[in-house]
């Protein structure tokens, strides 16, 4: 059995030991996990020291998903971030405390650190970039169910669990919800929770936007992420997604436009949703057309200038 932390930190020790021997060199830039060691021999270095803070931070992270475990306790099995050791969430903290720039993904995840590290070092936002975006979405038939999309790994972190508890209060027939996405249970407990979905398992990226194409809207309530990069694959795809705040996605999902935020933890709100794009489906090319707007601007280009900058800064 491997352990993807040894690796983490087997490498990140690695690193460390190596610095010194790296010529014209005057910082390092490390993930989460995987940057305690270097960050002390950068320290010693007098180098810079940037840390990549892909999700929430660890304290956000665990409080969030420990009131989950509360509200589902029958999903609790399915959690994972609750079980990470204290020492390895000690690590984090060291981590954080040892870095001079935090790179975030999202306002959501530079929001979720401690107060008194975004006031004391430089936090950077830098949202991820969308793929290319492609022709204009041919809409569905009008008489054909409304497929919802749900795409991403199956624990209550994602918001399934909301989903399929706001499936069960719209209990319509001309919707039907796609799950696309690793089981981390056996399937058999989800058809518990909910047994009328399509579940698709993973496929190469390019057959993952085919799918999105076959579907008409796009949702994801998640309790906790860093920026959810499938939001900008669907909305490029012409799909309208139904989000939280807390994917990260915010400020590309533009309200009444290309998309609705709905709160974390509402599986009323979201059925709500669902129900009102069920009924207004005329509106949705222009919806598919703003979100392929939104998607496009932000690129991996745009990405890598907003972190070059901050640390010629």
């Amino acid at each position: 059995v491997v352990s993807v932390d040894a690796v983490y930190r087997d490498f990140d020790a690695w690193v460390g030991r190596r610095l010194a021997g790296v010529p014209g060199a005057g910082g390092v830039y490390a993930y989460e996990d995987a940057a305690e060691a270097s960050f002390r021999a950068a320290t010693a270095l007098g180098w810079k020291k940037i840390y990549d803070l892909p999700i929430a931070y660890w304290e956000t992270s665990r409080r969030l998903l420990e009131e989950e475990a509360q509200r589902w306790p029958a999903w609790e099995p399915t959690l994972g971030g609750t079980r990470d050791s204290a020492e390895k969430c000690a690590r984090k903290t060291r981590e954080l405390e040892l870095a001079d720039v935090v790179v975030c993904p999202s306002r959501f995840v530079a929001d979720s650190l401690p107060a008194a590290v975004r006031a004391r070092k430089r936090v950077v936002a830098a949202p991820f970039g969308s793929p290319p975006v492609g022709a204009p979405r041919v809409a569905r038939a009008s008489q054909a169910p409304l497929r919802v999309l749900f795409a991403g790994s199956m624990p209550p972190r994602k918001g399934l669990a909301d989903l399929f508890a706001a499936m069960r209060l719209l209990d319509r027939r001309e919707v039907q919800l796609v799950v696309m996405g690793t089981p981390v249970v056996d399937l058999a407990f989800y058809r518990r929770e909910f047994p009328d979905f399509i579940h698709e398992p993973p496929r190469p990226h390019a057959d993952v936007l085919a799918l999105m194409r076959t579907c008409d809207i796009f949702c994801l309530p998640s309790i906790v992420e860093g920026r959810a990069l499938v939001v900008q694959e669907a909305l490029s795809c012409g799909l309208p997604a139904i989000v939280t705040a807390h994917t990260g996605a915010d400020d590309v999902v533009r309200e009444g436009r290309n998309g609705l935020v709905v709160p974390i933890r509402a599986p009323a709100a979201i059925a709500e949703k669902i129900t009102w794009l069920a009924e207004h489906r005329d509106a949705l090319p222009a919806w598919s057309a703003a979100g392929q707007e939104a998607a496009a601007r932000f690129t991996w280009t745009g990405y890598g200038a907003i972190i070059g900058q901050a640390l010629k800064d």
